[in-house]
C-alpha cells in the first residue's frame, strides 16, 4: 500500500502529519477561536431578530396608533358634524318661536285696535246721539215754542233712532 501511494506522490507518514496537524489545529481551533466566534456570531444573530422583533412591534404600535388616531379624527368630524346640525336645528326653532310670537304679538296689537275703535265707534256714536237729540229738542222747542219734557223725548228719539237704519252696529 506503501507503494500505491508513492505512484501517486503521495507519502503517507506526511500525509499522516498533515492529519494529526489539521485535526490537532481543529480542534485548538475549535477550543480557542470557533467557541467564541460562534457565540459572537449567535449573539449578534439573536440581537439582530430581537432588533427586527422590536421594529416589527413598533411599525405594529405605530399602525394601531395611526389607526386611532384616525378613529378619532372620524369621531370628532362626526361630533362636529351633529353639533353643527343641532345648531341649525336650534336655529330655525328660534326663527319659528319668534314668528310665532311675533304673529301673536301682532293678533294681539290687532285685536286690541280693534276693540279701541270699536269703543271709540261706540262712544262717537253715543255723542252723536246725545248731540242730535239735543238738537232734536231745541229745534222742536223753537217750533213749538215751549219747553218739552227732555227726559222723554231722549226716550223717544233714542227709540225712534233704534228703529232706524243708523245704528251702533255701523250699518
Amino acid at each position: 500500500m506503501d507503494k500505491a501511494f508513492s505512484a501517486l506522490g503521495i507519502n503517507l507518514p506526511t500525509l499522516i502529519a498533515f492529519i494529526v496537524n489539521f485535526a490537532v489545529l481543529y480542534l485548538l481551533l475549535k477550543a480557542t477561536l470557533f467557541g467564541p466566534v460562534l457565540k459572537n456570531l449567535d449573539e449578534r444573530r439573536r440581537r439582530i431578530s430581537e432588533s427586527l422583533q422590536t421594529a416589527e412591534n413598533v411599525q405594529r404600535q405605530a399602525t394601531e396608533s395611526q389607526r386611532i388616531v384616525q378613529e378619532q379624527l372620524d369621531q370628532a368630524r362626526r361630533d362636529g358634524q351633529q353639533l353643527i346640525v343641532q345648531a341649525q336645528q336650534a336655529s330655525t326653532r328660534i326663527q319659528e318661536d319668534a314668528r310665532t310670537s311675533a304673529q301673536r304679538e301682532q293678533e294681539a296689537i290687532l285685536a286690541r285696535a280693534r276693540t279701541e275703535i270699536q269703543l271709540e265707534r261706540d262712544s262717537a256714536i253715543g255723542e252723536l246721539r246725545r248731540e242730535f237729540a239735543d238738537l232734536t229738542i231745541a229745534a222742536a222747542e223753537k217750533v213749538i215754542g215751549q219747553s218739552l219734557d227732555r227726559q222723554a223725548h231722549e226716550r223717544l228719539i233714542n227709540q225712534v233712532l233704534a228703529e232706524s237704519t243708523f245704528t251702533a252696529s255701523g250699518n
